[in-house]
């Protein structure tokens, strides 16, 4: 009995087939329509620029400039609240503190904290750094996932049942439910991950996180079962938080967090649906695939510094005969930035120091010669409108990999940087607009006489 069950909710069988082929058919529209009806796919128009759907002041994506009243692309930058990144990041590495609590703050609030404020915040975070009693045994060690992204996300909706308030959509009321989401997510993490290995037989170790930690340091002390970290490892996980906390409006998991803030729903139910957006690997989870194709780029040369060799297999990759055959390069290109992403260059300075510490000097020599040579093959084999640049998915898989940290975070790892952002602009939408979001969609199917099922 227990082998149909699973026959029946597991097996694609040839009526599954049939339908599907259906499904393909009967929804397939023609590329040329979406031309003819100027329909931004994508929500972007053929140069690549974005449809104009919203106002944010929360952060600025800028790959461009005007010269002599023409735009051209420009090194990237971006800023939080008007400040650059770059300022952000020389800021807090010259003051030897973490970043990512000021630079949330930055973002939630809209103005640099000092001192005192700054404090306060990390205190309230601290204190926001637990579960609700019996959570773990109860949510997180109950069927755990292998995939840490739907078993973060089934936790973010179980904690909807442990607010009293969760349905309130008032700003304080929100903002105390971002808050506690953001001090939550690394035991969010950390404990799913722990509770899957543990149901594969490995041993069971959580610890509770510490006060006086970083949310770094504490992801780190957390996730090790010696609970030890080096100070170059937290500084740079840190650095990978701030850098991924927020990247304009329109990023995919972002504007996700705006149209169902938009319908009114609740806070666990946003950030649910944002995780869903992030999971994809067109999105978050492009630093999984950039890993994924080293690793398989490895396997397939003799030679790490043979250039040739190397030439030889990106070609292969975009002609979709190696690794994934989805004809990509992962970890290069970006929907904005054409000449330089900020947060890779920013990375990147660090990652070279990060490779001499755990002696992976010669991985770090092959990423950096794919990062020169594949915008070239890229040119060569495709059509392409803007230029092409390593983005920092192509660098953070690297820096994971290095820090020991497990695949199946990589991608949480940026949700809990980016929950930040999801919440500030949650709060931004809530302030300001009080519209649900509606694009227009053409129809294209004709009107027809329904039959009746007698006469088919």
């Amino acid at each position: 009995m227990a082998k149909d069950i699973d026959s029946i909710f597991f097996d694609i069988t040839p009526e599954i087939d049939e339908l599907a082929v259906k499904c393909e058919k009967n929804n397939a529209i023609e590329k040329e329509l979406y031309t003819k009806y100027e329909v931004k796919r994508g929500l972007r128009d053929l140069n690549g620029k974005g449809v104009l759907a919203g106002l944010t002041n929360i952060s600025d994506v800028c790959a461009s400039k005007v010269v002599n009243g023409e735009t051209v692309p420009c090194e990237g930058n971006l800023y939080y609240r008007g400040y650059n990144i770059k300022d952000i990041v020389k800021g807090f590495l010259a003051a030897k503190h973490p970043g990512f609590e000021e630079t949330a703050y930055l973002l939630l609030f809209g103005e640099l904290p000092d001192k005192t404020e700054l404090r306060n915040f990390q205190d309230m975070l601290a204190d926001r750094r637990m579960l609700p009693p019996n959570f773990v045994r109860d949510v997180i060690m109950k069927a755990p996932s292998h995939d840490m992204m739907n078993s973060i996300t089934r936790s973010i909706l179980q904690l909807y049942s442990y607010d009293a308030k969760a349905d309130d959509t008032s700003i304080p009321n929100v903002l105390r439910q971002c808050l506690n989401l953001i001090g939550q997510f690394p035991m969010l993490m950390v404990y799913g991950y722990h509770a899957y290995n543990y149901r594969r037989g490995e041993d069971l170790y959580i610890y509770a996180p510490k006060r006086e930690l970083s949310a770094a340091e504490n992801i780190l002390m957390m996730l090790r079962e010696d609970r030890k970290y080096t100070k170059l490892e937290a500084k740079i996980l840190d650095m990978a938080l701030v850098l991924h906390m927020d990247h304009g409006g329109g990023n995919n998991s972002t504007f996700t967090t705006h149209v169902v803030t938009s319908s009114g729903t609740d806070t666990y139910s946003t950030m649910a649906a944002a995780m869903a957006s992030l999971k994809g690997p067109k999105h978050g989870g492009a630093n999984v695939k950039v890993t994924q194709m080293f690793e398989d780029m490895k396997e397939n040369l003799t030679d790490w510094e043979d250039e040739e060799q190397i030439r030889a297999y990106l070609e292969a990759l975009l002609d979709k005969r190696a690794f994934d055959k989805k004809g990509l390069i992962y970890g290069m290109g970006h929907a904005v930035y054409s000449i330089s992403d900020p947060r890779a260059d920013i990375f990147k300075r660090f990652v070279k120091q990060l490779a001499k510490e755990k002696h992976h000097e010669k991985e770090y020599a092959l990423y950096e010669k794919v990062e020169h040579m594949a915008p070239e093959i890229i040119g060569e084999k495709r059509r392409m409108y803007k230029g092409v640049n390593a983005n920092v998915d192509f660098y953070s898989g690297l820096v994971y990999s290095m820090l020991d940290l497990p695949p199946a975070l990589y991608t949480p790892i940026f949700a809990a940087a980016r929950i930040v952002g999801w919440s500030a602009h949650r709060l931004e939408e809530l302030k300001n607009v009080d519209k649900i979001i509606r694009p227009a969609y053409k129809a294209l199917a004709p009107h027809r006489e329904y039959i009746n099922l007698d006469d088919r």
